[in-house]
């Protein structure tokens, strides 16, 4: 069966955006890019601001609150239910409870054949992005670099300490073209 959503997960400014795109580029399907991000910038100002929502610490610490907690919950049903509408999925994310974010993924993904890959970059690396995005509370891709990744099973890796996205994006692509015996 042929894969319908790769998840990548990775802490802040490990290159998962970057990678998800050239994944669109690589893989010879349509491909959805859909990341964390994007629901964290749908949401009302007051949920991104702390409480109950999404609150970022000034050392880089990330909290979540009950209402992120429910619309995440609801923008995963959502992914999931395109995918199981034939859409080719990239999800970008980030495990801040490591095993139990992976658990949540995988409760809603059920059947839904998905590719797990680990974007790994080197903390100081990571962190040099961060100051140069200048998107984000510092301190936030050294604390995620390993964390999110701590308990997290996968199928495959990549480093994008010193690699090229198009070659992350060849190994993953090579990967699921292995996997269906291409």
């Amino acid at each position: 069966m042929s894969v319908q959503v790769i998840v990548l997960n990775g802490g802040s400014s490990s290159g998962k955006s970057t990678l998800a795109r050239a994944l669109q580029d690589e893989l010879p399907e349509a491909w959805l890019s859909l990341s964390v991000d994007t629901l964290v910038d749908a949401m009302p100002a007051r949920l991104t601001a702390g409480g109950d929502g999404i609150g970022f610490a000034d050392d880089g610490a990330v909290d979540v609150g009950p209402d992120f907690t429910a619309l995440q919950d609801a923008w995963t049903t959502g992914l999931v239910a395109m995918a199981r509408a034939g859409a080719h999925l990239v999800v970008d994310d980030v495990f801040l409870g490591g095993t139990a974010s992976q658990r949540r993924w995988l409760d809603a993904l059920g059947d839904v054949p998905t590719l797990w890959v680990g974007v790994r970059c080197a903390p100081e690396v990571a962190a040099r992005r961060e100051a140069e995005r200048g998107d984000r509370v510092a301190g936030m891709a050294a604390r995620q670099a390993e964390a999110v990744h701590r308990g997290v099973g996968y199928d495959l890796e990549v480093d994008t300490t010193g690699t090229d996205p198009a070659d992350g994006a060849r190994t993953i692509a090579a990967h699921l073209r292995s996997s269906r015996g291409d």
